[in-house]
């Protein structure tokens, strides 16, 4: 496994009193980029508090950036800015509950965003990175993709109106039950 693009390794037990920000540089905007499959990455920071909680360290911010890829459509250039609240709860390995492979289980808001760490640091860097892959729309389209649609004859669901008796059926049924 390679090193994470963007690593910032955090001790528990030295966390920083002050908000933390962290602020991407060019090399590890551009393999992000590559990673994440987009164009670019012109910016890429995040301002974190910390607190624990027992043994976990609770990790509370924003992540702003701003992300370069091809229109869905077009596949012109287009840029947009992005901010995500960032709350995550870093937990030593082996603290959290063991599951069997094709146990069901229930998670709550809590559960989504703890991360297992092993040693005496976890790594925030590359918590802030997979946030950010989340946060990228692969089908993020651009101002000229509705004219680029109708021009190759393209038609959206708004655009055609099912017809037909079982669509004729339907509608009777809907007024019916308004």
């Amino acid at each position: 496994m390679s090193a994470p693009e963007l690593s910032r390794p955090v001790k528990p037990r030295a966390l920083p009193a002050e908000p933390l920000t962290i602020e991407a540089n060019d090399a590890e905007r551009a393999a992000l980029a590559q990673r994440f499959g987009v164009t670019a990455i012109p910016a890429l920071s995040a301002t974190i508090d910390f607190a624990t909680e027992d043994e976990a360290v609770l990790a509370n911010g924003t992540l702003s950036a701003t992300i370069t890829q091809p229109c869905a459509v077009t596949r012109e250039e287009l840029s947009y800015a992005v901010e995500e609240p960032l709350a995550l709860r870093f937990v030593p390995a082996g603290s959290l509950p063991e599951h069997a492979p094709d146990e069901e289980i229930e998670l709550d808001s809590e559960d989504l965003d703890e991360i297992e760490y092993e040693g005496d640091s976890f790594d925030l860097g590359e918590a802030i990175a997979q946030t950010l892959a989340l946060a990228i729309d692969p089908y993020r389209e651009g101002p000229d993709a509705d004219e680029a649609r109708k021009k190759a004859g393209i038609v959206s669901d708004e655009d055609h109106a099912p017809s037909g008796p079982l669509a004729e059926a339907l509608a009777g049924l809907k007024k019916d039950g308004q």
